[in-house]
């Protein structure tokens, strides 16, 4: 598969031409990685990031005979193998929370005054979204992450995590109600999310 037609195909075309062409399997990996590894690092932090990205794409790589060829987005897939790594790291990820509660993150801003306005809105809420989030049960943590950080849906939060919509829903629902409940009663987790 050449670069040009690799970056028009789906994600399914790209899985089955790496049945029969392994190296295909590469554009899977440079189109989605960066997000991955973003989505690691929000969850673990960076030191953990890395080693979670890698392995992410190895066991997808692993496992690209039993992907589903009819779902042509690989994205719910690899965030689903991506949660499954995380919750290995529960108790880092609870404890980077916990440290946020305290501390805050330092992410880079554009400009001094977009650094100025970012922290001052991020104080407000920095601390209790921190707390809230260490304290959510793992799944639905993941539901609530899965949307708010990695841009899924609902419906995809369900396919990568293979629960039932449902379950998905119901676990969002108990996440956002804790979440609203220690930013009384403000939700900034309603970004990304279909009703689905």
């Amino acid at each position: 598969m050449t670069a040009a037609t690799s970056q028009r195909a789906s994600d399914a075309a790209i899985i089955r031409a790496a049945l029969r062409e392994p190296e295909d399997f590469a554009a899977l990996f440079d189109r989605y990685y960066t997000m991955i590894h973003g989505y690691a690092a929000r969850r673990l932090g960076a030191s953990l990031a890395d080693d979670v990205a890698a392995e992410t794409f190895l066991v997808a790589f692993d496992r690209r005979a039993s992907y589903d060829l009819d779902r042509p987005d690989a994205r719910p897939w690899l965030y689903g193998i991506a949660s499954n790594l995380i919750a290995r790291h529960g108790r880092a990820e609870v404890r980077l929370y916990r440290a946020l509660t305290r501390t805050g993150p330092d992410a880079p801003a554009d400009s001094h005054a977009d650094r100025v306005a970012g922290r001052v809105d991020a104080q407000a809420v920095r601390g209790p979204l921190a707390a809230a989030l260490a304290d959510l049960a793992p799944g639905d943590r993941d539901v609530l992450l899965l949307v708010a950080w990695g841009g899924l849906s609902l419906a995809e939060a369900a396919q990568a995590l293979a629960v039932p919509a449902g379950t998905a829903r119901s676990r969002m629902h108990r996440a956002r109600k804790k979440i609203r409940a220690a930013l009384g009663d403000s939700d900034p987790t309603t970004l990304g999310e279909d009703p689905a």
